[in-house]
């Protein structure tokens, strides 16, 4: 008999958990279950086992608890992902409880149960792992289960699913309280296999790790099956009542829409966004129960934390393409959002409250084109947006058997306010200092390029690296989504003399990111010739490249801005030849010079957009740089009558400091100009080429 593609598979391998200890097998159950969605979200569930170890002290076997650190993932866990505390200290903590009212205090005993110094913090769920009297415990969120959990009968279901084999339990906040209701079901109901906690997720339990494993995919299993008979011919959510545009225009919708959305929402800090018409969303975009349902918000705890109390509908309407009514409607919109949110947190804040957070929508809902997200940083845009296709999902499930039940409003803020989550909060690392911040650089894949793209991401920025050079783009696209992560670079094959090219560059980086705050106009070409032999294709070429090109990219780069409104930076690569002149070399030199003209009026322009222009000027920057390749160099070599060895050895001796100038060196610059360290600067040059007299603005 096949199994269904639905399925989950048993991923175990016995050969190579052979010879595994029982810490290694955790960690071996934790990789498998996160690896796939429909078990867990990224970031959600915990996992652990109680193990038998020897007292760093005594050096007597004592009872171990393994369990998943507070913040951690298990797809992506570590051996130090784990807290690991005494057990015998752990039960004697219940002789600590004062009662549910003062159960967040637990949580500070916690690291008094520390075995062996281990640094990893616990989390609020340890207690709810310790007290299952069982030696592997798995907590997971599964879309399947929740949608259960989240269903007005959830009890009911829960009984005609599984029996008496997975038990049920109310709604109850993660804590203490919980863990001790964990394991007085264990004590009265010694053959259950797990429970459901309502509008929660599942716990499966067993003493061997595999059969632990394999007993969780087994529920799951059940649960999906009964999903599929149950609702194969219910329509979901009520029906479509939209249809969507082509995927061209639903991306060309939402390249419109995220610069809007984005300078709306960036108050508080630079927002990057991400979007999804995968076909989860856009069955529910388009369904006729879409507004009601997403008005409840969702129900599991971790859903609701990634995309707050409920998505903003944004009034678009796919049978009438009606784009720019939207965008005119779009501030009335985000601002009633705003009040809503603000009325929730009237209603039910404690004196004890923290404060007010971002007032903003996290999700954003739109007929026909998708869902974007919106966050501090790429990441957790995407992971927001993965969130919310869970609670679509359970959506889907619960609202087909039964009536879908989104968390009590005082309890999804309990949750979102609680104290010991603001104190998590109070405990991130401060953001860098171009965190949020959205770069396009052209020319990215040179030498120049790459490097600027490098330390803007350092940095904690997202970059669009644009370049004509295909290959390059891609090794440099794999250089630096090898070291700082593929959500944050992108790339785009674009030549800056092409209007509709540059035109779809920033589109495409709207879609991506949700708009953008730095360009870096990097584009660059060289050639070298006696005037009376620079033909007129040589200099337009070198115009058209350096002084049009230029003006191209600024120019849609301001409409980006300007729909915005947040300011920006835009960093012209120009050169030192802009303002020396050189032998042999005027098509060049007047490009230049032309750059560094246009970007003195754009700073003009932008200033009271608060989007300041600036120049950094390079010389002789050999290394890695494209146009220092083939002929331009030999021509070089051959004006200074040198070899190809000796034009950097010429060029540096050439320089008042004596010193080779490098990318980096560049990059360094175009950071400054990018940063909060130049936000009083705007129409200034900074000349990075060691030291030229001829150079020295005036």
């Amino acid at each position: 008999m096949n199994t269904p593609s639905s399925r989950l598979q048993s991923l175990w391998d016995d050969s190579k958990a052979a010879g595994m200890s029982e810490p290694e097998k955790l960690l071996y159950r934790s990789n498998l279950l996160g690896s796939d969605k429909r078990i867990t979200n990224y970031g959600g569930g915990n996992t652990s086992a109680k193990v038998m170890q020897a007292d760093p002290l005594t050096g007597e076997e004592a009872e171990v608890l393994w369990v998943k650190g507070s913040g951690g993932d298990v797809g992506s866990i570590k051996m130090d992902g784990f807290a690991t505390l005494y057990m015998d200290k752990l039960r004697a903590l219940k002789g600590k409880y004062r009662g549910v009212e003062f159960e967040d205090e637990m949580v500070g005993y916690l690291p008094h149960c520390t075995f062996n110094l281990n640094p990893r913090a616990a989390s609020i769920d340890t207690p709810l792992h310790a007290y299952v009297p069982r030696k592997h415990v798995d907590h997971m969120h599964p879309d399947a289960i929740i949608a259960i959990a989240a269903s007005k009968n959830s009890r009911e279901l829960t009984a005609e699913i599984f029996g008496d084999e997975i038990g049920w339990l109310p709604w109850k906040k993660p804590g203490y309280e919980l863990g001790l209701w964990l394991e007085k079901f264990c004590l009265e109901n010694p053959d259950a296999k797990g429970v459901v906690l309502e509008s929660h997720g599942l716990f499966t339990w067993d003493d061997d790790a595999k059969a632990c494993y394999e007993l969780t995919l087994e529920i799951i299993n059940k649960a999906i099956a009964f999903f599929e008979e149950k609702t194969a011919d219910v329509p979901a959510f009520g029906g479509a009542v939209h249809e969507s545009l082509d995927a061209d225009a639903r991306r060309a919708v939402a390249a419109r829409l995220m610069p809007a959305i984005r300078g709306m929402v960036s108050g508080q800090q630079h927002m990057v966004g991400h979007f999804d018409d995968s076909a989860a969303v856009l069955e529910f975009v388009n369904a006729a129960d879409m507004r009601p349902l997403a008005a409840l918000g969702t129900s599991c705890p971790d859903h609701f934390l990634r995309t707050k109390i409920c998505p903003l509908v944004v009034d678009f309407d796919p049978a009438q393409k009606n784009i720019d009514a939207v965008l005119e409607g779009l501030p009335a919109q985000v601002a009633a959002y705003r009040d809503g949110y603000a009325a929730y947190y009237a209603r039910c804040k404690h004196d004890n409250s923290p404060a007010l957070r971002d007032p903003n929508a996290v999700v954003y809902l739109v007929p026909g084109v998708g869902m974007i997200t919106f966050a501090k940083d790429r990441a957790t845009a995407r992971i927001s947006g993965e969130f919310y296709v869970n609670a679509i999902n359970v959506m889907r499930g619960a609202s087909a058997v039964s009536e879908y039940c989104g968390l009590p409003e005082q309890e999804a803020f309990d949750i979102e306010y609680w104290l010991l989550e603001e104190a998590k909060l109070q405990r991130m690392p401060k953001p860098k200092s171009l965190a949020g911040r959205v770069a396009l650089v052209t020319g990215g894949a040179g030498g120049i390029g790459a490097a600027t793209a490098a330390r803007y991401l350092s940095e904690g920025a997202c970059v669009m690296l644009a370049d004509i050079d295909e290959a390059a783009l891609a090794s440099t696209y794999d250089s630096l989504a090898g070291t700082f992560g593929k959500d944050v670079v992108r790339t785009v094959q674009m030549n800056v003399t092409d209007e509709a090219a540059v035109q779809a560059a920033y589109a495409y980086t709207a879609v991506e990111f949700g708009g953008v705050d730095i360009l870096v106009s990097n584009a660059g070409i060289a050639s070298s010739a006696p005037v009376e032999e620079t033909t007129l294709e040589l200099w337009n070429k070198n115009m058209s490249i350096l002084s049009t090109g230029y003006f191209l990219v600024s120019r849609e780069a301001f409409k980006v801005m300007r729909t915005q409104g947040i300011g920006g930076s835009v960093v012209f690569v120009a050169s030192k030849n802009g303002l020396a002149a050189s032998p042999n070399a005027s098509a060049y030199c007047t490009a230049k010079a032309s750059e560094i003209h246009l970007a003195r009026c754009l700073a003009l322009e932008g200033a009271e957009a608060g989007i300041r222009v600036n120049v950094v000027n390079p010389d002789a920057v050999l290394r890695g740089s494209k146009i220092w390749e083939g002929e331009w160099l030999n021509q070089r070599a051959s004006t200074y009558g040198t070899d190809k060895e000796g034009l950097e050895e010429m060029y540096r001796n050439r320089s008042m400091l004596k010193r080779n100038v490098l990318p980096e060196d560049i990059a360094e610059a175009a950071y400054f100009f990018a940063s909060e360290q130049s936000a009083k600067s705007t129409g200034n040059i900074i000349n990075v080429d060691a030291g030229n007299v001829q150079a020295f603005t005036r």
